[in-house]
């Protein structure tokens, strides 16, 4: 019961998080559950949890989707996923939690230091190609695609847009490795249990989020998630090593 409990709370403070800014909801969920769990469940149950979620977000900002940003990018990420998807499978759990850590605080630093006024890069296409390789990899691995959002967030100014845009990318992402999960037998039993039992948490997390984001200054909430999301990365580390 305790254990369940804190697979609760993770679920419903990352959806929240997800409802606010369309993302950041697997380093939350991860990060709270690593100081339990090992990433081969924990990836999984946040898969299978995370994939209606997007399909929602998906919908709701469908009118704001630029599918010529969004789907070069899905691509590149499920190339990435190949060698992610391996690793996953053989790395050591204390060893991948440390390099969680460091990938947690690093996204996390460089969003908190970003100048919020800053112009709109244009794409370019080496850069494009490098994080959508390496955001697939790391997606193989935690289901993080917080690089895919960093990179977003730098070519969209309108927050739907950005929604729409990123969760398309992690939609069809997360519907390439659902079925790599299942077929390599990494999806289980007990992770589609957890996910199924959570299902309702993550709907009202979500439905949550998305209030706050109509309600309050984006600003200053993604400031917050983004410290939060150092400290969790730092402790990771630090327990880990």
């Amino acid at each position: 019961m305790a254990e369940m409990m804190w697979w609760a709370i993770a679920a419903f403070i990352g959806c929240t998080v997800k409802g606010i800014c369309g993302f950041a909801n697997t380093l939350v969920f991860s990060a709270i559950m690593g100081f339990t769990q090992d990433n081969v469940l924990i990836t999984p149950v946040d898969l299978v949890l995370n994939y209606p979620s997007n399909a929602i977000i998906v919908w709701k900002e469908r009118k704001s989707i630029r599918w010529n940003r969004c789907l070069p990018l899905a691509a590149l990420m499920v190339l990435g996923n190949i060698p992610g998807i391996w690793l996953l499978k053989s790395m050591n759990a204390q060893t991948g939690k440390v390099i969680f850590g460091f990938v947690i605080m690093a996204i996390g630093t460089e969003m908190l230091l970003r100048k919020p006024n800053a112009t709109r890069k244009q794409e370019n296409k080496a850069f494009m190609t490098f994080l959508g390789l390496l955001s697939g990899l790391i997606c193989g691995i935690y289901g993080i695609g917080a690089l895919a959002a960093v990179f977003m967030s730098r070519i969209t100014d309108d927050p739907h847009e950005f929604k729409g845009n990123v969760c398309v990318v992690f939609l069809a992402n997360g519907t390439f490795r659902l079925i790599a999960y299942s077929f390599l037998g990494i999806v289980t039993l007990q992770s589609v249990k957890i996910s199924l039992m959570l299902i309702p948490v993550m709907l009202v997390g979500l439905g949550l989020g998305m209030k706050i984001s109509s309600r309050m200054n984006d600003r200053l909430i993604k400031r917050i998630v983004n410290i939060m999301l150092i400290i969790s990365g730092l402790v990771l580390v630090l327990n880990n090593l």
